[in-house]
């Protein structure tokens, strides 16, 4: 007996192969995310251990604050970076999710109409036992004898 085919095979190899994407793009923008994160420690840090010298001339002082003011902000631009790429990795990975649902539907589908193929064919197989078993009974009664049945 030929098997019938589930007909949204195709649509589901496409949304396999678009969950499959996505779990790339989802693992591509965690890694971005958190290295902006470990680009915004180091940048903090670093602007912890800017020291004025105690020392110096007005101008090598001014100096020093620039510069620390400067580390500041790019620390400051640093975390928003890291808390937007986070930010960013949470969709993507929302996307992911919406994917792996619609594909999970699509498999639910295919396991309905397998196991309904399966129901089938075992029915199909029944009736064939039966109809063996009803065609070998009968065959086997000799002419004027009454089969047994209670």
């Amino acid at each position: 007996m030929k098997r019938a085919a589930f007909r949204l095979q195709p649509v589901l190899e496409l949304r396999r192969t678009q969950e499959r994407t996505a779990a790339l793009a989802a693992a591509e923008a965690a890694r971005a995310a958190a290295g902006a994160d470990r680009r915004a420690a180091e940048a903090g840090a670093a602007v912890g251990t800017i020291v004025p010298p105690g020392t110096a001339t007005s101008g090598a002082f001014r100096a020093s604050m620039v510069l620390a003011r400067v580390a500041a902000e790019d620390a400051a631009a640093a975390r928003a970076l890291a808390t937007a790429s986070a930010e960013q990795a949470e969709l993507v990975r929302a996307g992911w999710t919406a994917a792996a649902q619609r594909t999970k539907g699509l498999e639910r589908l295919r396991e309905r109409h397998l196991e309904t193929v399966r129901i089938a064919e075992q029915a199909a197989e029944d009736r064939s036992v039966d109809d063996l078993v009803t065609g070998r009974s009968s065959r086997r009664t000799p002419a004027g004898e009454v089969p047994w049945t209670d």
